[in-house]
């Protein structure tokens, strides 16, 4: 497997606000990362730092092995990127809009119009080229983001909620163009949509108050485990979440709690855990869980709330 992009120890604030903490994710090509989490986690920050928009202030991004902050123009050469507003030009039409974006990516002017008909045919845009883009469908203008995000050939794409005011048709449409251009490149692919990245994503990462909380591979062979955990009484969701392995909890009834691991962490840890913090463990069964219980457990939202 090639690895396309590799991020350690990624730590933003503005001002005295952190919003970003040690982050550390990677992608390999072939793969489609979807990037969860609710609104405040820092999922739209940490694109922006991916995609060298935004300098952090700790830590590091490679693509295809160049330091995104030492040479930010070889690093680029590489990545493609859909902001969650496509930058469109209304006034131009597809034609005139792809072409002033492949000058942006200084493509020698013999491969333009061979990038343009490629970016056009992937996307499903052959019969557009004359058009405007004020007349097109919120559909085909998130097909003509990805065209200008593509017309470089980049090994990685990052895209911001792309099916963000889709209809079911376009939804379905644009997720087989997403899983055709991962066999080239690498995708991630931020949402708020759990339904979406299930049905696109290989793996999920979950960002919560500006940590990662999950990352994992979705298959149906290696399901997500939870645990449900009873402690004596008195105990608090505070204590349980304040231990080292659990990376999310929520509180199922009285005493009782739903909670989720760290990787590598087994039920013994989990068990002297809690005994070394002082608190009672009554009962502790395993339990399967699908992603959108593991979601709301992990950001710490009850049921029925």
């Amino acid at each position: 497997m090639q690895t396309l992009l590799r991020v350690t120890n990624l730590s933003h604030s503005f001002g005295n606000h952190p919003v970003l903490s040690e982050v550390n994710l990677s992608l390999e090509r072939g793969e489609v990362l979807g990037l969860l989490g609710p609104n405040g986690a820092g999922k739209t920050t940490c694109l922006r730092l991916m995609s060298g928009l935004l300098t952090p202030n700790y830590g590091q991004i490679e693509i295809q092995g160049i330091n995104l902050a030492k040479h930010p123009l070889r690093a680029k050469r590489h990545l493609g990127y859909l902001p969650e507003r496509p930058p469109l030009l209304p006034e131009l039409r597809v034609d005139e809009y792809l072409r002033f974006c492949a000058r942006l990516h200084r493509l020698p002017r013999r491969r333009i119009t061979i990038a343009i008909d490629d970016a056009k045919q992937r996307c499903g845009l052959e019969d557009s080229g004359k058009r405007l883009i004020s007349a097109l469908s919120k559909g085909f203008r998130q097909r003509l983001g990805i065209a200008q995000a593509i017309l470089h050939q980049p090994r990685l794409l990052i895209l911001d909620e792309p099916t963000e005011g889709l209809d079911p048709v376009q939804m379905r449409a644009l997720r087989g163009l997403i899983r055709e251009l991962a066999r080239d490149s690498g995708i991630i692919l931020a949402s708020h949509l759990l339904p979406e990245v299930q049905a696109v994503c290989d793996r999920v990462v979950i960002l919560h108050q500006g940590r990662i909380c999950f990352n994992d591979y979705l298959n149906d062979d290696k399901p997500i485990y939870g645990w449900r955990v009873q402690l004596g009484t008195g105990s608090t969701l505070l204590k349980l979440t304040a231990l080292p392995c659990i990376t999310g909890a929520v509180a199922i009834g009285e005493d009782r709690y739903r909670v989720l691991l760290e990787d590598g962490t087994d039920s013994a840890q989990l068990a002297q855990q809690i005994m070394n913090a002082g608190l009672h463990l009554r009962e502790l069964i395993p339990e399967r869980t699908d992603l959108e219980r593991a979601f709301f457990d992990l950001i710490g939202v009850e049921e029925g709330r």
